[in-house]
């Protein structure tokens, strides 16, 4: 499948910033079951410092606010070239350990609730998969998925106490409840396309868990399956915090107001066409 990618955010600040930074995760890298085939990132009010992988594998981008600046736009458009792998990514690989990825962070830590949520697991504890399945269909049944209900600083514990929350919500509380058992388990943000529309309002989120014999294996807990050819991986971490497209600070300015554009379609013999998957989509931070 040739997905087509068109993604512009925007920040507009109450005055002028005298000096900011932002950290960027946009770009998508080729990996396991997917290819970059073209990929550019257009940047007004703002220019790059540097780029790299980080210690994820993520390609991150530093750049600048101009200072002066009262709005910085990032443009992103580009075209991924996908196959469906079962939700699988393969053996680890890079410089973090897989005991990295049992650590809890503010965002993951188990509480009472996350710890109950584990015992009410109606599977065999012994097959991981067969386990994990389980565990992503309780997440979902005890999380209704209601948009604008949290945000990005939402714990684990907190969303399964509230009952409602969106896709970070459910990846957190899934990957929290996997390491109670020893499970590594990572975050993955990225681009789903959906069946009934290619405009959308944020990015996705999903889980990824490390079981013996397959490697790593996704778990979008939210449409309650593995991601297949109309997901696109862009950036992996402990928790969505790590993960994150854009994160950053600036000087002045005031308050700012976030403005993101989002597009997601499929190219078929050159022609964008205009029918998606079904998805819902991650509240962005």
């Amino acid at each position: 499948m040739l997905l087509t990618v068109t993604h512009t955010t925007r920040y507009t600040f109450d005055a002028p910033v005298t000096h900011g930074l932002q950290r960027l995760k946009l770009r998508p890298k080729t990996t396991h079951g997917q290819e970059v085939v073209d990929w550019t990132m257009d940047l007004t009010g703002a220019r790059a410092e540097a780029e790299y992988d980080d210690h994820h594998h993520s390609h991150t981008a530093l750049v600048s606010i101009e200072p002066g600046a009262d709005a910085v736009v990032v443009a992103c458009r580009g075209t991924v070239r996908t196959i469906d792998n079962s939700g699988i990514t393969g053996n680890h690989t890079g410089l973090m350990p897989l005991w990295t990825f049992l650590r809890p962070t503010r965002l993951t830590k188990a509480g009472a609730r996350v710890r109950a949520l584990v015992e009410d697991v109606d599977a065999d504890r012994r097959d991981p998969l067969e386990f994990l399945h389980a565990l992503s269909r309780l997440v979902a049944e005890r999380i209704e998925y209601v948009p604008g209900a949290t945000d990005a600083k939402t714990t684990a514990e907190e969303a399964l106490g509230a009952g409602k929350g969106v896709c970070q919500d459910h990846a957190h509380t899934f990957i929290s409840a996997g390491r109670l058992l020893d499970i590594p388990m990572r975050y993955v943000g990225g681009y789903l396309k959906m069946n009934d529309r290619e405009e959308q309002e944020a990015g996705h989120g999903w889980a990824e868990a490390h079981v013996p014999g397959l490697g790593w294996v996704g778990f979008d807990v939210s449409n309650g399956m593995s991601p297949d050819e109309r997901y696109i991986r862009v950036a992996s971490g402990c928790d969505y915090g790590e993960a994150a497209p854009v994160k950053g600070i600036a000087m002045g300015g005031g308050d700012s107001q976030l403005e993101v554009r989002l597009s997601v379609g499929e190219k078929v013999l050159g022609q964008q066409q205009q029918q998606s998957s079904a998805g819902r989509q991650q509240q962005s931070g």
